[in-house]
């Protein structure tokens, strides 16, 4: 299939060696072919491919539109959860603090609180909540998470205290979703229940449903751009985001994550551990995460996200395809 224009940029950083105490610096021309790999298998779709593939022991790097803005979806919640960590080293929260979760905590979407508890009378810890948020992609978990975090401001203060670029938190899933499906006059709190935001879904006719998918597509909030993702990764993993603790907790929580076998590790081979988080609203498939290569050949900070694709098993498919190349490549191109 053809895929949208993808913009060639290359980011070939210095291999460090070290001889006789001293650091020479080489450039690894294999990138050029890796990224003319990357951009084949973006046609695999016929939405647009972003992507961003960091060697982290060597720091070399590749790029598909690194810095075009794609919609994060549920991708937005490493972020928070980065934001929700801080404020606990900061001595603000405790990670077994518990929380109500109330009625108008329960959003549509992906997750199981919404489908386990309609009723009043749920308590359950941050470090619960944390993990729903990131293992199963629980959108009333997030929603909570974010309220807790301090909102989408405290997280992009945070994002910009890291000095990330290209990464904005603006909207509770609730409301992300209302306006994806064009639920209109929901508090802007995000916190409704369930069965509101039924019976105006109920109302909608489908030209308008069509309407609010076109304007979503190209709404700038909630988006990300490859390198700023990858951008946010690294310093997760280099322990520059988090302290040694949280940061260890962290990346074995996104080792455990419960969706998306079908795209990172969709064609990785058996037993190949991978950190990371998921995302899927409309046309969009996204895949972030840190893919950990055998045989001390280091690790490879991967960001694939797929926006306009009309088919999802497309978007997977490019997703798990350009992870096995950046695997294969630096799996038998290391460098350290």
């Amino acid at each position: 299939m053809a895929s949208a224009p993808v913009h060639r940029t290359l980011a070939a950083t210095a291999l460090l060696l070290a001889a006789t105490g001293a650091n020479a610096q080489i450039v690894d021309p294999g990138l050029d072919r890796l990224e003319a790999e990357l951009e084949r298998l973006a046609g695999i779709t016929e939405g647009t491919v972003g992507a961003a593939a960091l060697h982290l022991e060597s720091g070399r790097a590749v790029y598909l539109n690194r810095g075009e803005a794609f919609p994060m979806a549920s991708t937005f919640k490493v972020p928070i959860a980065v934001q929700i960590l801080h404020r606990v080293e900061q001595g603000e929260l405790s990670l077994d603090s518990i929380i109500e979760v109330r009625p108008t905590d329960l959003h549509p979407g992906s997750g199981t609180l919404t489908r386990l508890f309609d009723d009043p009378g749920v308590y359950l810890s941050i470090r619960n909540l944390l993990e729903l948020m990131l293992l199963i992609s629980d959108n009333s978990a997030t929603d909570i998470m974010l309220r807790t975090a301090g909102g989408p401001d405290a997280v992009n203060a945070r994002m910009a205290a890291l000095g990330v670029e290209g990464i904005r938190v603006d909207r509770p899933t609730s409301l992300l979703i209302a306006d994806f499906v064009g639920v209109e006059g929901m508090p802007e709190s995000g916190e409704f229940t369930n069965e509101e935001f039924r019976e105006a879904a109920r109302a909608l006719s489908d030209s308008a449903r069509e309407a609010a998918a076109e304007a979503f597509a190209t709404d700038p909030r909630d988006t990300a751009t490859p390198e700023g993702m990858a951008d946010l990764l690294v310093q997760i993993y280099k322990g520059q985001a988090l302290n040694a603790e949280h940061t260890e907790l962290l990346l074995d929580v996104l080792k455990r994550v419960m969706t998306g076998t079908d795209r990172l590790k969709g064609m990785l081979p058996p037993g190949t551990e991978v950190g990371h988080k998921t995302g899927t609203i409309g046309g969009t498939s996204n895949d972030v995460g840190i893919i950990y290569l055998p045989d001390d050949a280091g690790h490879v900070v991967t960001v694939v996200m797929v926006k306009d694709g009309p088919d999802s098993d497309d978007r997977a498919h490019a997703i798990r395809q350009i992870a096995r190349a950046v695997y294969d490549y630096f799996l038998f191109n290391p460098g350290v």
